[in-house]
């Protein structure tokens, strides 16, 4: 009896405790879910909204870029996109299992497609583990052949699908690549703060040219969308929608036709060439060869690619007409010439004996491109034949500083202020900039070399092109612009951008007359140095250069040549450079010749 009263005694207390345990844990537990869902309910209730909560941000349909004449020059078009909804895709256990699924629905596809994947295994896992919930993208722009082939087929594909994306296309490419530039993926966090939680379809921003110039108008604004996934990642719904705003059309002063009668006449070379309106500074067209075809951007150039225009000794990518610095050689003489006569130097009378050569204090002699000589001439005729002893004489004579400030007036040595990236200054030397380069003073020779375009000078095409169009119209130095108006995507109204007028440079249109008689005399005389640019009916104006470059034993050289025309009233002004040329009147005039044809062509002359 007594052994049985102690054993129930015991169970009576072990019964207690289990009891007090049982207690105490539910007290604890009480407890906590009282901390978690009344003090802390701020908390956790944005935690769960950050788990369950994602905003997918939507791109805007890009703005479209038209010519003068209303051409469409840069849209977009669709791209039909195979994609894999890889929630549908879920096996069990491990996240390796879903890869390898993926992986081998992939491999099925490959052989419908005729072509591989674009993702490869560490994209998909990535994919996974950061951006579930959005279709992953296995082929794009898909032909009529791939998407003829997966319709057939698509019932035995389940969680693949086609999707219709927008993507950059330049119809005239290669045309006007170096303008127009490109687009790429762009990086919402740089003008999101919150898309650092976000995920995001493909949005694209101008890299180059006039799309990276206006990318802030052509871009528009990303719209969003709220969807509610589990912890998983997985997609429950939808929750709003903020529509994406289409981005501005622009219109550029571009004429994408006579765009490409200037690459084609550049087409077998390297250089540039610029066509301006010199009646407000419009850019008619503005070349640099070779050129890439910028549709390979669209929607990401190819490593493969990307390496052969990088490694290309010719530069395709470089903007040679207003990043390419060259020295402009005789085509500076109508300056060294308007400098002379306005200081007095000489005037249009006055005769100087060219005898093959101008010699710099005991040994030293700047040739002429004629070894005999011209003999005596007056500036009509030293311009006519590019004499460079007459122009070395004005320039030594007057001094460097009636040079430096006539080039300065025309903007050399300073950016025209187009509306493109990357602009190049050129150089405009002078002394302190020769002391503080080369640690000497300026010379003699320095001022011989400026002055028939050699030495340390260095321009532009566009900068050129800007003199000639100075020269041209009475001495009006207009701001080059490619941008014409702004087109309202809600209104469809376009707002036009007035033309910009730099300065008005001090000219006594007397002289100024007589300079350009002698560019005339260049194109129409006979012993003209560029007498292969004459076009029957037209009358125009022009100078040519020959530029020697790198060391003297290579013997290389740049042709140049500028124009304008018509003669009694201007409307177009040319500056073109070749590469590697024979010279500027053997080289150049006869493609400014078969473009100035064209082009008065077209208006009827």
């Amino acid at each position: 009896m007594i052994s049985r009263y102690h054993e129930d005694k015991r169970q009576r207390w072990r019964l207690m405790i289990l009891m007090i345990v049982t207690l105490a844990m539910i007290g604890s537990l009480g407890v906590t879910l009282f901390g978690m869902q009344v003090r802390q309910r701020d908390h956790y209730e944005g935690s769960l909204s950050r788990q369950s909560i994602r905003r997918v941000r939507l791109p805007p349909q890009r703005g479209r870029i038209f010519d003068r004449s209303g051409r469409l020059i840069a849209h977009n078009r669709p791209s039909y996109d195979l994609v894999l909804y890889l929630e549908e895709f879920r096996q069990p256990g491990a996240w390796a299992n879903t890869i390898g699924k993926v992986i081998s629905v992939m491999d099925e596809l490959t052989v419908l497609m005729g072509e591989p994947p674009m993702p490869d295994e560490d994209r998909v896992r990535t994919h996974i583990h950061q951006r579930l919930p959005l279709p992953l993208i296995a082929w794009r722009d898909l032909n009529a052949r791939q998407m003829a082939r997966f319709a057939e087929r698509r019932r035995y594909f389940a969680g693949v699908d086609i999707q219709v994306a927008s993507v950059r296309e330049y119809p005239f490419s290669p045309a006007a690549c170096h303008l127009l530039g490109y687009v790429g993926r762009a990086d919402p966090a740089q003008d999101d703060p919150e898309t650092g939680r976000a995920f995001y379809l493909p949005e694209f921003e101008g890299k180059a040219g006039i799309e990276a110039q206006y990318d802030h108008l052509l871009r528009g604004e990303a719209g969003g969308r709220l969807i509610r996934v589990d912890a998983a990642g997985y997609h429950w719904g939808d929750i709003s929608e903020r529509p994406a705003v289409a981005g501005a059309d622009i219109q550029l002063t571009l004429d994408i036709q006579i765009q490409q009668w200037t690459e084609q006449e550049l087409a077998d070379s390297q250089g540039a060439a610029v066509v301006l309106d010199p009646r407000n500074g419009d850019v008619l067209a503005l070349a640099s060869s070779p050129t890439y075809d910028h549709n390979r951007f669209v929607p990401v150039i190819r490593t493969a690619d990307w390496e052969v225009l990088r490694s290309d000794e010719h530069s395709p990518m470089l903007n040679r007409a207003t990043a390419g610095r060259y020295p402009p050689a005789s085509t500076v003489k109508p300056l060294v010439a308007m400098g002379a006569l306005i200081n007095g130097i000489i005037d249009t009378q006055t005769r100087i004996e060219c005898t093959g050569s101008y010699r710099i204090g005991q040994s030293t002699f700047i040739r002429c491109w004629r070894r005999q000589g011209h003999g005596i001439l007056a500036l009509h005729d030293a311009l006519k034949q590019s004499c460079n002893p007459f122009f070395i004489d004005l320039a030594v004579r007057g001094g460097y500083g009636i040079m430096l400030h006539q080039a300065a007036a025309v903007g050399m040595g300073q950016r025209t202020g187009i509306d493109l990236p990357f602009e190049s200054a050129g150089l405009l030397p002078d002394e302190a900039w020769k002391r503080r380069t080369l640690g000497d003073g300026w010379r003699t020779g320095d001022t011989a070399n400026v002055a028939i375009g050699q030495g340390a000078l260095l321009v532009t095409p566009l900068q050129m092109a800007l003199m000639t169009s100075a020269l041209a119209n009475g001495g009006r130095l207009w701001q080059p612009r490619l941008a014409m108006g702004i087109w309202d995507a809600e209104t469809r109204s376009m707002e036009r951008l007035p033309p910009r007028l730099i300065r008005n440079i001090e000219w006594p249109p007397d002289l100024l007359r007589a300079v350009r008689h002698g560019m005339h005399a260049v194109i129409h005389a006979r012993d003209g140095t560029a007498r292969r640019a004459q076009v029957s009916g037209v009358n125009m104006a022009g100078k040519t250069g020959t530029a020697e470059v790198g060391p003297k034993h290579l013997d290389r050289k740049h042709g140049w040549m500028i124009a304008y025309a018509p003669f009694e009233r201007p409307r177009y002004a040319v500056a073109m450079i070749v590469e590697d040329a024979e010279s500027g009147g053997i080289t150049v005039a006869p493609r400014i010749g078969r473009l100035m044809e064209k082009l008065l062509a077209e208006e009827g002359r």
